[in-house]
């Protein structure tokens, strides 16, 4: 890993990204092999003979919170493992990313490759996204490998097979959509009419208690039970929408795998600079 990208000590510009991103994506191909190329709001013509496509996880989110950055998918050299590097210049700031190469490498592979990136950009900060239970990272990935693996999207020769298990995702995440908008609709028809049902008879059948434990004790006792249900109510609003989210990823991901193949595609039938058709 001798080779050195030095960054300025200034501000990056979003004038400067677009530069930035090149030279780090040229340095990398020093050391792995770059399989593909995510660009969110910097873009070039001279990036790396790969397929080059939008970061769809980002351009979906319709708000300019998050930093211009490019992804690249790669491929270590020695162990052939697979990582996402995301780069955002204007943070001084690299990342390895494994929500979308689970399964994909190791832990020791990782942790040697979060070393190289500290010592080959000591000017940028150089960290590892962990999984997020939240979002559901793990699920969504099981989903995704049950159809198709990124590594077959990456490399895998055979198109047609590929394309025909990116349907089968997407019809899936489109299933998994539906389904979770049926659950998250259900709950919110329901939730209240039947708080009304429980406010009424809690307030009526506890409130007989209270010449037996006292009025407070009464008054505890019906805002535990209320705020009881409504609480479960709310856990079950919240998970229909944490699979809604989920289901939209499965069908981002198969898009983004989609626009893979598509562009692998494509490059496959030009004949490379240099060489005569």
């Amino acid at each position: 890993m001798g080779h050195h990208v030095s960054m300025s000590t200034g501000p990056i510009t979003t004038s400067d990204d677009c530069e930035v991103c090149l030279r780090v994506l040229k340095a990398l191909e020093t050391t792995v092999i770059v399989h593909a190329v995510k660009w969110y709001r910097v873009r070039s013509d001279a990036g790396p003979r790969v397929p080059n496509i939008p970061c769809l996880d980002h351009e979906a989110k319709l708000h300019e919170g998050i930093a211009p950055h490019v992804a690249a998918y790669v491929e270590d050299r020695d162990t052939h493992e697979l990582y996402e590097i995301v780069l955002i210049p204007s943070r001084r700031r690299i990342e390895i990313d494994i929500a979308s190469t689970l399964h994909e490498q190791t832990d020791e592979g990782r942790a040697e490759l979060l070393t190289q990136l500290r010592g080959q950009y000591p000017d940028m900060t150089c960290s590892v996204n962990r999984l997020s239970w939240l979002r559901g990272d793990r699920r969504v990935a099981r989903a995704c490998r049950a159809q198709v693996t990124l590594r077959e999207v990456l490399l895998g020769e055979d198109f047609d097979r590929i394309t025909l298990a990116l349907e089968r995702l997407r019809t899936i995440g489109a299933l998994m959509e539906k389904e979770s908008r049926v659950a998250s609709w259900s709950v919110r028809t329901v939730t209240g009419p039947f708080l009304a049902v429980v406010g009424f008879l809690v307030y009526q059948g506890v409130g007989r208690l209270a010449l037996e434990i006292g009025d407070a004790a009464v008054d505890g006792l019906q805002a535990l039970i209320v705020g009881g249900v409504g609480a479960l109510f709310l856990y079950y609003g919240l998970k229909a929408v944490h699979l809604t989210e989920m289901a939209n990823r499965v069908w981002k991901r198969a898009s983004e795998y989609g626009l893979i193949v598509s562009e692998r595609r494509r490059l496959s039938t030009q004949p490379r600079p240099g060489r005569v058709a």
